[in-house]
């Protein structure tokens, strides 16, 4: 830990992937911090795709800072396992939590509580940020 001022390879410090963790949580209504071959991330988007959720997909293995980002929402959440689910700035937790929370009827409720432009607006789509 510590304030760096400069990075490596054109990756962030660390304290700039917390805030680029912020940034992504506050300006979208859902985002999975996600990696390609993991199935509780597939589980976790699956969901979102079912109710026609938008949502925001940051693949951690195809970011240039992934392990970066990783261990700054291991700060952030308390967990260092993927996916990490946001939902209106809120960390729900992964991909068991999201599935549990839809099965209970918990899941939209808590999109619905997002900002006009975020809830339901779109049928399953998503953003990939790399």
């Amino acid at each position: 830990m510590g304030n760096f001022t400069s990075s490596t390879a054109g990756g962030l410090a660390s304290t700039t992937c917390a805030q680029y963790v912020q940034d992504m949580v506050s300006q979208n209504c859902v985002v999975i911090f996600s990696k390609t071959t993991c199935p509780y991330c597939k589980m976790a988007k699956n969901v979102f795709n079912e109710i026609g959720a938008t949502y925001k997909v940051i693949e951690l293995d195809e970011h240039n800072d992934g392990r970066r980002l990783q261990e700054a929402l291991a700060q952030i959440t308390g967990a260092r396992t993927v996916p990490r689910v946001f939902i209106n700035g809120n960390c729900i937790g992964g991909g068991s939590d999201t599935k549990q929370l839809h099965q209970q009827g918990k899941l939209l409720p808590l999109i619905e509580q997002c900002a006009p432009c975020c809830a339901g607006s779109g049928s399953g789509q998503f953003e990939s940020a790399k």
